[in-house]
């Protein structure tokens, strides 16, 4: 049996072992394949090291072994005798080989100045050095990073993730030297200076201080011919890796001048039987590869050459890169140089906005190259086109403006030619992915992935795939919007495991794009937050989230933004809560009292409660004021939430009445209010078959019968009316009452984005009878989940009209003008018509209303002046 031995199980390592392990599966040649690590860990993805930071364990970026391949962990190869064909470990096993495959890395460069070896000094390379430096990080302030290339900000950014003042010390004139220009360079450094990070450019390390403890205690910093002292407690270094071409260099095999053994485009040493791969290798350009994707490319040329057939050759690689870098999207690609004769170079930049692009041209008019810092979107479609003979879709100049511009054309998979590469990571084209999707019938992302290995890298073609198979006529795309490629179901189990409370922190451990969302995925999440509010802020602090608290506030929802319903004017709607539409006359006239001392319009509504109309977005806390000491709390008519839970007044009064409806519709209210959801939820209580309540029509929906009550689920009215479908009969209160909160609960869990509860069930496969058997006979096993998760909520419930009243912090959100706290908009203004005020829309004077002096005297409130002439109630009513 051929004996096929990979010394080394990083990335590059761990690839080979894979594409060997599934050609060896068809081969007619039989393969034993032994990996030798150093590590005493399996293979796993160092690209995402920082994610470690943030929440994920080793077991989440650690690969899965390939099946087949012997796996020799912990014992590292330490000679290579090339007569006998024998690699030998540090444990003093032997390895035959007929085949060996090099895949040793990098070690990083750690720059010989005192004090490098202190302790506080670390280097970012493994796990075992992430885990070192958050163990020594712990209650220490200020942490510097020695290199301002991809891993030196990658520690910045680890050590920024740990709440430490950062410094990042390039001995180069600009930040990612090796990637972007000096523009590019410059609006890098102005967005990282923008998060507090230091950066200290043209400066050079000349020693490490140590303390009398040991301990890193400061670094000596070079400027020219100035020397300075910066404080530090950690200190890490980053300033770049060499090839590790140990072994190579002493069994005698050619190694580079500054390091690399030496192949050739089969990536063969001068030795027959040794192949050298990744970090280590010096290829046919001459050329050290320190990224990834060269590293996959020359592992998949080895494992064709071994145990496939017609290997490509390995002449070079792309170089392409996209990342996000302390928040900040960066990309380059191709001759982002312009090193190409004759290249032309278009710029868009916007030092306000930390943008930079640039492309590079040909004198042909293709696409030779570019760099992107700040918005990296139009990436994964500009990539593939660069080097090859398309056509721009575009002028570059319509190509570098920003979205949104009215100018700047959507970019689209069309634009690219078959022979583009989608995914440089692992040399997947755009004909190859058309082939996948139409050929093997991958209808999906994941499906692709697994097919031909795109987007399994670094990940930034993925939103590409997504777009080819859109392109293709598939429609089964799951993801919530660009920005993650999960549902919305799927981003609550992940926040509802792992207790994530931010979307900061979702989006950057579990999405990808633009840092700072978009319209679709900020208010989603904002409602995910929200639902599990009780659930992750008791466990925190011990109360629920307020959905205005720092960075929850800018992911709302307009109308959540100020609790309130914005109006077609400008105003807001208030609308407190009447639990079962029961309201004694002292709350009665505490409504009309706020109603008429600040001049709103009112109306009882189709929910059985009172809706005001007309409020100034300063006015509002102090409506709420007057209503919260009234007793009165929000009914959420702002919010993708429970409205209302109506009813008509049952077996109390009601002669047919069966059952206390309003007792049962005010409990249910009270027990839901509050309760976020992907959509509104309404609901109602009817006492007799007669139905007043019109329960059948609701999301959910009680009736009584003789025996109990019977539950119906799913319906609505609006735009695509639909009738609720029976889900449960004569059920106790007790019973009713633990249905609908599992119910609730798997519908918030499972719906996706702004799918009412009809929708919902529709769309599950199984339908009504699938949610039956989950809710009825557990049959996923959830139901004690579910119970949890809505006792979390009944017990962690707060208003958040009194809490935003009596925090000063939220109060200093409602103001028409930041820069003029106390001035009103001028802009809403009111007319009468049947003695109340309406939103005066009109251009142009208004027509002149009826007389009627008790609506003036009601609508200008007790300190407002009236313009009787034109009948106009002026801007500063109520205030």
């Amino acid at each position: 049996m051929r004996q096929i031995v990979i010394v080394g199980y990083g990335m590059v390592g761990h690839r080979c072992a894979e594409l060997l392990s599934e050609r060896a599966a068809t081969s007619t040649e039989p393969a034993q394949i032994t990996v030798l690590a150093e590590e005493p860990r399996e293979a796993y993805d160092r690209v995402h090291l920082s994610s470690l930071f943030d929440g994920k364990s080793p077991a989440d970026l650690t690969y899965a072994a390939p099946p087949g391949v012997e796996l020799k962990l912990g014992d590292p190869a330490t000679a290579i005798d090339r007569e006998r064909k024998v690699v030998t470990t540090a444990s003093g096993a032997e390895f035959r080989y007929d085949d060996l495959v090099l895949a040793t890395g990098s070690y990083p460069f750690v720059p010989p100045v005192p004090g490098h070896d202190a302790t506080g000094a670390f280097v970012y390379r493994t796990i075992d050095d992430v885990e070192a430096i958050k163990e020594f990080a712990a209650g220490r302030k200020i942490g510097a990073v020695v290199g301002g290339g991809l891993l030196g900000l990658e520690a910045a950014g680890a050590l920024t993730a740990m709440g430490l003042e950062t410094h990042v010390i390039e001995f180069g004139p600009r930040l990612m030297g090796v990637q972007i220009d000096d523009g590019g360079g410059q609006a890098l450094l102005s967005r990282i200076n923008d998060l507090g990070v230091s950066v200290h450019c043209s400066t050079r390390t000349e020693a490490v201080e140590i303390g009398e403890d040991g301990a890193v205690y400061a670094l000596v910093l070079a400027k020219g011919d100035d020397l300075s002292a910066l404080p530090v407690d950690l200190v890490v270094f980053a300033a770049g890796v060499r090839a590790r071409d140990q072994l190579g260099r002493e069994c005698g095999l050619a190694v580079g001048e500054r390091g690399g053994i030496r192949v050739d485009e089969l990536c063969r040493t001068d030795d027959p039987s040794i192949y050298a791969i990744g970090e280590c290798a010096q290829a046919v350009d001459g050329r050290v590869y320190g990224l990834v994707a060269p590293g996959y490319a020359m592992a998949e040329t080895v494992a064709d050459h071994l145990l496939g057939a017609d290997p490509s050759p390995f002449h070079s690689a792309d170089l392409s890169t996209k990342l996000k870098l302390l928040g900040v999207e960066v990309a380059s690609f191709g001759d982002a140089f312009g090193n190409t004769p004759g290249a032309l170079s278009a710029l868009y930049s916007d030092s306000t906005a930390g943008l930079y692009k640039k492309l590079v041209i040909g004198e042909d008019g293709r696409l030779l190259g570019g760099i992107l810092i700040g918005d990296a979107s139009a990436y994964a479609t500009l990539r593939p086109l660069a080097g090859t003979d398309a056509p721009l879709p575009a002028t570059p100049e319509q190509l570098l403006l920003p979205a949104g511009s009215g100018s700047a054309p959507a970019l689209g998979p069309d634009a690219l030619p078959d022979s583009a590469t989608v995914c440089s990571c692992h040399n997947v084209t755009k004909g190859s992915i058309n082939a996948a999707i139409h050929e093997q019938g991958c209808a999906d992302v994941a499906a692709i992935k697994g097919c031909t290995k795109a987007g399994t890298g670094c990940g930034s073609c993925v939103p590409l795939l997504g777009q080819l198979l859109a392109a293709a006529g598939v429609q089964t795309s799951k993801a919530l919007c660009r920005h993650f490629e999960q549902s919305r179901a799927e981003l609550y189990e992940i926040v509802l495991v792992t207790g994530i409370d931010s979307f900061a922190r979702l989006l950057a451990e579990h999405g990808s794009g633009d840092s700072d969302g978009c319209e679709v995925c900020k208010p989603a999440v904002a409602s995910i937050l929200a639902s599990l509010g009780g659930t992750i802020g008791a466990k925190k602090t011990g109360a629920a989230k307020h959905i205005l608290d720092g960075e929850q506030a800018a992911l709302q929802d307009t109308n959540d933004h100020f609790l309130a319903n914005i109006q077609r004017n400008g105003s807001y709607s208030v609308v407190p809560r009447i639990p079962g539409g029961e309201i004694t006359p002292e709350k009665l006239i505490a409504i009309g009292e706020v109603a008429r001392d600040f001049g709103l319009y009112t109306k009882i509504t189709g929910g059985q409660r009172i809706d005001m109309f007309g409020a100034r977005v300063e006015q509002l806390p102090q409506i709420w004021r007057r209503l919260v000491d009234a007793g009165f709390e929000s009914g959420h008519a702002y919010g993708k939430a429970l409205r209302t839970v109506k009813s008509c007044v049952g077996s109390e009064w009601c002669r047919y009445g069966v059952q206390e409806s309003v007792k049962m519709a005010i409990e249910l209210e009270l027990r839901y209010r509050g309760l976020r959801s992907p959509h509104k939820l309404k609901a109602a209580v009817s006492g007799c078959a007669r139905e007043c309540a019109e329960a059948q029509s609701k999301d959910f929906g009680v009736i009584a019968t003789e025996q109990g009550w019977n539950l119906y689920v799913g319906g609505n009215g609006g735009f695509r009316p639909r009738h609720a479908d029976l889900f449960a009969k004569d059920l106790s209160t007790e019973e009713l009452i633990r249905t609908i909160d599992r119910f609730l609960m798997f519908y918030i869990r499972t719906a996706d984005r702004l799918e009412r509860t009809a929708s919902w069930i529709e769309r599950l496969e199984g339908g009504l009878d699938h949610v039956k058997a989950v809710v009825l006979d557990d049959s996923l096993g959830l139901c004690a989940e579910l119970d949890r998760l809505m006792a979390e909520h009944v017990s962690n419930y707060s208003d958040e009209w009194r809490a935003a009243i009596d925090d000063p912090e939220t109060l200093r959100r409602f103001v028409s003008f930041v820069n003029a706290p106390g001035t009103p908009d001028p802009e809403i203004k009111f007319e009468v018509e049947r003695g109340q005020i309406k939103p005066l829309l009109t251009i142009g004077p208004p027509p002149e209303p009826e007389p009627d002096q008790h609506a003036e005297d009601a609508l200008a409130g007790p300190d407002a002046a009236r313009d009787a002439a034109d009948g106009l109630v002026p801007a500063e009513v109520g205030a």
